[in-house]
């Protein structure tokens, strides 16, 4: 991390916030091309400054996220994890039928274990494929996703402190990952960017929409206008001869 830190005082080491600007920028432009590429970015971040504020971000861009716990092969086994989500639907489905045939007992222990599945999967519940990009909090922490991540070739973006190793991870953002203050600043830039892309895409989709309408309804006009041409306004063709006076 020594070419991100500007100076050592006392024994703490300060952050090249310029070098730092530049990385979010960078990463603005990165998390805009993915999504341009239709497809998904995962917020991992499961330390207690970063729960909250993960949740908040990802479910605001409508993206995938994990912020209480890495259950191990969420990427690499996601067959698995796929079944543990069926398992909560099918759970959630017989408490919502009121637990027919159960004992308060037996209906106790399934709303644990709904409770438990939902707590770890809530985020990933709709994820059916790999994602186009990892955004880790504090990579160090998340040491498993970065190497599942990297396993599958996935691109990691990190934000990385001092006492982190930042050579795994693909698009480095140096940051005080201890301080919340600092996270949503980031992570904020970054979701604004999703949602931003994510509009502008809805914006030209609707507009080459109206465009093959426009084409469609021009095309009609045009026989619409042949029409009237050949057959005159009662609808029925003229005679070249009706055109001569008579002599």
């Amino acid at each position: 991390m020594k070419r991100f830190i500007f100076e050592e005082r006392n024994g703490l080491y300060i952050i090249d916030l310029a070098k730092t600007l530049q990385q979010i920028r960078n990463a603005v432009e990165v998390v805009k091309e993915v999504i341009a590429k239709h497809k998904t970015v995962l917020f991992v971040g499961t330390k207690k400054q970063a729960k909250g504020v993960i949740r908040e971000l990802a479910e605001a861009a409508n993206e995938f996220y994990v912020c209480e716990r890495w259950l191990g092969g969420m990427l690499t086994n996601l067959t698995t994890i796929r079944q543990s989500v069926k398992k909560l639907e099918k759970i959630e489905k017989r408490i919502s039928q009121g637990g027919d045939g159960l004992t308060k007992k037996e209906l106790s222990l399934l709303t644990k274990d709904q409770i438990k599945l939902d707590k770890n999967l809530s985020g990933v519940r709709s994820m059916r494929k790999p994602p186009g990009l990892v955004i880790v909090v504090d990579p160090s922490k998340e040491h498993i996703a970065v190497a599942e991540a990297k396993k599958l070739n996935i691109p990691v973006m990190g934000l990385v402190d001092t006492n982190c190793d930042p050579d795994p991870i693909n698009y480095v953002i140096a940051c005080n990952d201890d301080a919340l203050k600092s996270i949503k600043i980031i992570l904020q830039a970054l979701t604004d960017a999703i949602i931003e892309k994510k509009n502008e895409m809805l914006v030209t989709e609707g507009k080459g929409d109206r465009n093959e309408e426009e084409e469609e309804e021009g095309e009609g006009d045009d026989e619409a206008s042949y029409v009237a041409a050949k057959y005159g306004s009662e609808g029925k063709e003229e005679s070249p001869k009706s055109s001569r006076r008579g002599g």
